[in-house]
């Protein structure tokens, strides 16, 4: 007890200290803390054990003891602190009542703000890069497979030298990549004023989490799977005979051997592929490929969601809970994991249906709000093309009027087939897609699709210089920078293999409208989490999906919630076009996205 008070006084007394849980589970929803630690100085940490129950552990201060002594600390705002991946930490406090703030600084975050396309940003691959320290691992003291221990099985004195090593190893690396960062004005701003406070929004959503009808999904599991028996016999008829659909292998011989399909494309090791992008140009002539894609995505959507998210959801809370990385997509984006929520499709009938299950608690509605064509806005600040800033400021169809425009009709006359091609060619020009990736997805040859490239670019002259500006830019600097200074590095943008260079300039265009637009939402759920927080709102943020943000809402507060909202989202920056923001509620996610 004495070295423990001796301890809160060294903390009291820090003007930093690095901080981290010792826990059961990876799943910090379900997770029991175990032990904490902290690190004043390089080299000065300590490890308070409460939970370690393995047979003949030594007696240790109680949780609750340890907890009652550290709350005020670790709720302290004033009190700085911190900690590598400090968001698991904040969502594991929260169980136990306590919220963890003063979080002032985070190495993973650090190191994803100054560099998003490393590979990685766990603490044993930084400290090894900025350290040059080879950190114990947790398979060193815990094992491997089915064998491997949780934490409260570790003997006490291993655990010790583990948990305190995480919290000096934490402390060096922000003296290593915090001067780093404060060099670079817009890098850091976009840290303490985006990434850091996110840190606590995203726990509080994690820990809501979503309300699924699990009977709902075990019905379209049986139907998925008489969908799927259905598509194999006509793939097998279509065959010539029964094979795996599963395997590459087979398909291969399938495609290839026996029906002698043309091979447009080769592995690394020279077999012909059966990747999908290479079977969605088969299937533009042959019905067996496309036959085998349908087949893939929905069992794919049966795997992945209707047999397994009943299976997620946690017995303590009834509700599934997913967990956000901050520090895994390059361009800024949120992506979501175990389970995944934004790759449910929204394009295909099976995959909106999913979206129905999931649905509100009984008195609330699902609310969405969704940033409308976020990305060509981006395009048209970053461009300054007039012709797109007059069709945003006129609230037109952009693609209606791009159509009109590449077509030189009035918009009144554009057909859906044109408008459906006008479309592609904006999004797919976002995306840096070349002529002939547009004349594959239009499915019309690659002169036509050029001349429709040619023709955009004639009525939209200030898209194609700022294109033009952005890859050299790129060359020129080895990066590009969204309008809040996020930037994305390209190593091979300068590359001599011509394929890979060819894809860095491509993502050098689409990189700044995508960061810009994870920007944008992520300050959108700052404002709006101190909206609720402020003026104590019932609704909660229960996920975001890309440009999309979606609310569990009690049916009285619906109107005024969809209103601030929107009002809210919309007002996040100011760019030259409007944001505009579609909400939309029901009693279930599809219902609310419709």
């Amino acid at each position: 007890m004495r070295a423990l008070d001796a301890w809160l006084k060294r903390l009291v007394d820090a003007p930093l200290f690095a901080f981290d849980t010792e826990t059961t589970s990876l799943d910090a929803v379900s997770a029991e803390l175990v032990g904490v630690s902290f690190a004043v100085q390089p080299g000065e940490a300590a490890y308070v054990p409460f939970g370690h129950n393995y047979i003949n552990a030594p007696q240790q201060l109680t949780r609750e003891l340890v907890l009652a002594k550290l709350s005020a600390l670790l709720e302290d705002p004033t009190r700085q602190k911190v900690g590598q991946n400090l968001k698991y930490d904040h969502c594991v406090l929260a169980g136990y009542d306590i919220e963890l703030r003063g979080i002032v600084f985070d190495t993973m975050l650090e190191s994803y703000v100054l560099d998003s396309v490393a590979n990685r940003h766990d603490m044993d691959t930084l400290a090894l890069k900025y350290l040059g320290h080879k950190t114990i691992t947790f398979e060193e003291i815990a094992g491997k497979g089915k064998s491997q221990l949780t934490f409260n099985q570790i003997d006490i004195d291993e655990a010790a030298q583990y948990a305190a090593e995480d919290a000096d190893i934490t402390l060096r690396l922000h003296h290593a990549l915090w001067p780093k960062l404060k060099a670079e004005p817009m890098l850091r701003d976009l840290f303490a004023k985006i990434e850091i406070p996110l840190v606590p929004v995203l726990s509080r959503i994690e820990r809501r989490g979503v309300n699924i009808d699990t009977k709902m999904l075990a019905q379209q599991s049986g139907e998925l799977k008489n969908k799927i028996a259905t598509l194999e016999k006509q793939i097998h008829a279509a065959a010539g005979g029964p094979f795996n659909i599963a395997s590459p292998k087979q398909i291969q011989e399938v495609l290839y051997d026996r029906l002698k399909l043309p091979v447009l494309r080769k592995t690394p090791k020279g077999q012909p592929s059966t990747a999908e992008n290479v079977l969605q140009e088969l299937a533009v002539d042959y019905d067996l490929p496309q036959l085998i894609l349908e087949h893939r995505a929905l069992s794919k959507l049966k795997s992945t969601y209707t047999d397994k998210l009943p299976d997620m959801v946690n017995p303590k809370t009834g509700r599934v809970h997913t967990s956000y990385h901050q520090a895994v997509a390059a361009t800024g984006r949120l992506s979501s994991a175990d389970p995944n929520l934004q790759n449910i499709p929204v394009r295909t009938a099976e995959g909106r249906r999913i979206r129905e299950a999931f649905v509100a608690e009984p008195g609330d509605v699902i609310l969405s709000a969704d940033y409308s064509q976020i990305e060509l806005r981006i395009m048209a600040h970053l461009s300054q093309d007039p012709g797109l800033l007059q069709a945003f400021d006129e609230g037109a169809d952009i693609h209606r009027a791009t159509a009109a425009e590449v077509f030189g009709l009035p918009p009144k006359d554009v057909t859906d087939e044109q408008r459906r091609h006008a479309k592609a060619i904006n999004f797919g020009l976002i995306y840096g897609m070349s002529a002939f990736g547009l004349a594959r997805q239009l499915r019309i040859d690659r002169s036509a699709a050029q001349e429709y490239v040619n023709l955009y670019f004639a009525r939209y002259p200030g898209v194609k210089h700022f294109m033009d500006e952005t890859r050299a830019r790129a060359h020129e600097r080895g990066y590009v920078e969204t309008i809040f200074g996020r930037r994305l590095y390209l190593p091979e943008i300068n590359a001599s293999n011509h394929a890979r260079r060819q894809y860095a300039e491509r993502t050098a265009i689409n990189a700044p409208m995508q960061g810009t637009a994870a920007d944008l939402i992520k300050i959108a759920m700052l404002m709006i989490d101190d909206w609720i927080r402020e003026d104590k709102k019932a609704l909660r943020m229960i996920m975001q999906v890309h440009d999309e943000l979606v609310f569990e809402v009690p049916e009285s507060e619906l109107e005024q919630a969809g209103g601030a909202i929107a009002e809210l989202m919309s007002g996040v920056a100011q760019l030259t076009v409007p944001l505009v923001v579609d909400v939309g509620s029901g009693a279930n996610w599809a219902q609310a996205h419709a």
